[in-house]
């Protein structure tokens, strides 16, 4: 789905598409979101809200099954998306209490694994008032600065819908480097995770 037709399902349904939309593609939702709070389309502080619960939620589902659910066939996939087998559980616990916050920033912004990195600290039976407690720090400093963004750049591209929609190059631009943006600093985490979990696995 292109940032162009999430901004118009946003635009013509408002609330009611946007917790859907914001479960399946939370960091564009929240760009774009935070871009039509500036023409009073949203609340912004609704918006936040509505991340943070969607954010922590999710979180929530993943670390149950990591917890509870570690030795099913689908949580073994999810951990193997970021390469880590029954071999590496105890290198991963070791980073997790070590480094939980760090760790956490790392999982949210690696696009694609990010539920994997949740999944494995429920495996690895990271207490869960901790892990709430990392995962709210880093759900409010990313999700606050992509509603941030998306709200300065609806202040300076347009007062208005028409003035949003006569920009519209801008717009998209805008929309597309921030995303661009966000899935490399994803990649860039992915990497520099496996590279983490190899460091402490060879001064074991």
């Amino acid at each position: 789905m292109t940032p162009a037709h999430i901004s118009q399902l946003i635009i013509e349904y408002r609330y009611w598409i946007l917790i859907p939309l914001a479960i399946v593609e939370g960091p564009i939702v929240a760009f774009i979101a935070g871009t039509l709070a500036s023409l009073n389309y949203f609340n912004i502080y609704i918006l936040v809200l509505i991340m943070f619960v969607r954010d922590l939620g999710l979180d929530a589902i993943w670390y149950g099954l990591g917890y509870w659910g570690s030795a099913t066939k689908f949580a073994k996939r999810m951990l193997a998306r970021m390469k880590v087998t029954e071999g590496h559980i105890n290198d991963v616990r070791l980073l997790w209490e070590k480094k939980p916050i760090r760790t956490m920033f790392i999982g949210k912004l690696s696009y694609g694994i990010s539920g994997a990195f949740v999944v494995a600290a429920g495996t690895v039976k990271m207490p869960l008032k901790k892990f709430f407690a990392c995962g709210a720090i880093v759900t409010v400093c990313q999700y606050g600065c992509l509603l941030a963004l998306g709200y300065f750049f609806g202040q300076v591209y347009g007062a208005s819908l028409t003035g949003i929609v006569q920009n519209i190059q801008y717009v998209i631009a805008g929309v597309t480097l921030v995303i661009s943006i966000f899935y490399g600093v994803s990649w860039y985490m992915r990497g520099k995770f496996i590279r983490e979990e190899k460091r402490e696995e060879k001064e074991k």
